[in-house]
């Protein structure tokens, strides 16, 4: 099975921060994988290694691979990673529209410029894959006069335009309320149902769905668990991973959490 990453023995820094020490990891091609984590456990580091915005420290030996190499051309890269976040959600500009921003995704850009050009087959295909989503009514529309789910939905198209290999997502549901979160999730659902590989990176453990077999846990900068989803999502584990008393509950393969009680 071919590898997403391969991490041996990372060492990574942000800015004067050091944030992995000794991180070890490996994700594979068809593995859905979820990243959790408390805040400061250094998941938007990872991301940022996984996007190449931050390189591991220089060793000897190559200490992280993606997808079997350890060097990239980042364009070529972020064609096999689909990628949604909140730093990309915040830098899109106001006055692109719902199409100019799918259509970003062929080149890996904030927005659509004028030395740009998209074929008719490009165009086909970003119509087509906001239609996919429930959402062609926002092909027209400005970016900021959108919800905040229907920016998501915008943002997930412009992700899977270019067919990657992987979907990268950052905390997909934060700020959405139960409807959009819950429309969102069963999107990503149909996703990896349809073969999709997903990387989901957050603190909520109610946005991992049940077809995310694989949960890793992050607590200063180190792997703290890794496992079945259902085996590392357990009360005592997660009370020690965010250092408070939860109780954790399981309702048609989904997980919450709730106050331990003591």
């Amino acid at each position: 099975m071919e590898k997403i990453v391969e991490m041996r023995a990372v060492r990574a820094w942000r800015g004067p921060t050091l944030v992995f020490e000794d991180l070890t990891l490996e994700i594979s091609v068809g593995c859905s994988t979820a990243i959790l984590g408390p805040n400061g456990a250094g998941k938007s580091t990872l991301l940022r290694l996984l996007t190449r915005e931050v390189h591991p420290e220089h060793r000897p030996q190559p200490s992280m691979r993606l997808f079997g190499k350890d060097r990239w051309d980042v364009w070529d890269l972020r064609r096999r990673l689909g990628m949604v976040s909140h730093d990309l959600q915040a830098d899109i500009p106001v006055y692109a529209t719902g199409l100019d921003v799918v259509l970003s995704g062929f080149y890996s850009s904030r927005g659509v410029w004028p030395h740009q050009r998209f074929s008719d087959e490009e165009r086909s295909r970003a119509s087509a894959t906001l239609t996919r989503l429930g959402v062609e009514g926002l092909r027209a529309r400005r970016y900021d006069v959108m919800s905040t789910g229907e920016q998501r939905r915008v943002l997930l198209a412009r992700a899977l335009v270019h067919d990657p290999d992987v979907l990268v997502l950052d905390e997909p549901t934060s700020g959405l309320d139960p409807k959009a979160c819950f429309q969102y999730i069963e999107i990503v659902r149909d996703l990896i149902r349809s073969g999709k590989t997903v990387i989901l990176v957050t603190h909520h453990i109610h946005e991992i769905p049940p077809e995310v077999r694989r949960t890793v846990l992050l607590k200063n900068g180190r792997v703290f668990a890794d496992g079945p989803t259902g085996e590392v999502l357990e009360s005592d584990v997660l009370s020690r991973l965010f250092d408070a008393d939860l109780y954790v509950v399981r309702a048609n393969g989904f997980f919450q959490v709730l106050p331990g009680g003591g």
